[in-house]
């Protein structure tokens, strides 16, 4: 576990659908670890634990504690999470670490069972450039640290 700033951490840890040999690209293509964040608050610790214990998020989004703002990507059956304190973002599967250090979008793949491609999660993911991003912790690939609104305004450029 890596504390990013006080009282933001990031980890990663074995991806449960990770398979060896997965083609490139796929659906199947996930990174072998997946990323992990912990969040304290003034009055609450916020991070995710719904898969694993099978837990409903959907109240959950509508009653976050104070210092966390979900940003919902309609059409995409994405949520993303904003970090007002920090200016960090925190993206689940749409927004990934690229190999040189930025941000690039998911595979058009990983899009099959939503209802946009990749031009359009693009146009759905331009508001988030209003925002004074600094950070993105990612779930796939490593995190932006610093200059996170940069490293997004090239991702949905390219």
């Amino acid at each position: 576990m890596r504390e990013i700033a006080p009282g933001l951490w990031r980890w990663t840890a074995p991806h449960p659908a990770w398979r060896p040999g997965a083609e490139r690209d796929s659906p199947d293509d996930w990174d072998e670890s997946v990323g992990s964040v912990l969040y304290v608050g003034h009055d609450a610790a916020v991070f995710r634990v719904v898969q694993r214990y099978g837990a409903s998020s959907s109240r959950v989004k509508r009653s976050l504690p104070a210092g966390v703002e979900s940003i919902v990507l309609r059409g995409a059956r994405e949520t993303m999470f904003w970090l007002p304190e920090h200016r960090t973002l925190v993206p689940g599967d749409r927004i990934l670490g690229a190999p040189d250090g930025g941000l690039t979008l998911c595979p058009e793949s990983w899009l099959y069972w939503v209802r946009v491609d990749r031009d359009e999660l693009r146009t759905l993911l331009q508001p988030l450039l209003e925002l004074p991003i600094e950070r993105v912790l990612v779930s796939h690939g490593n995190p932006v640290l610093s200059g996170g609104a940069a490293a997004l305004r090239r991702c949905l450029s390219s």
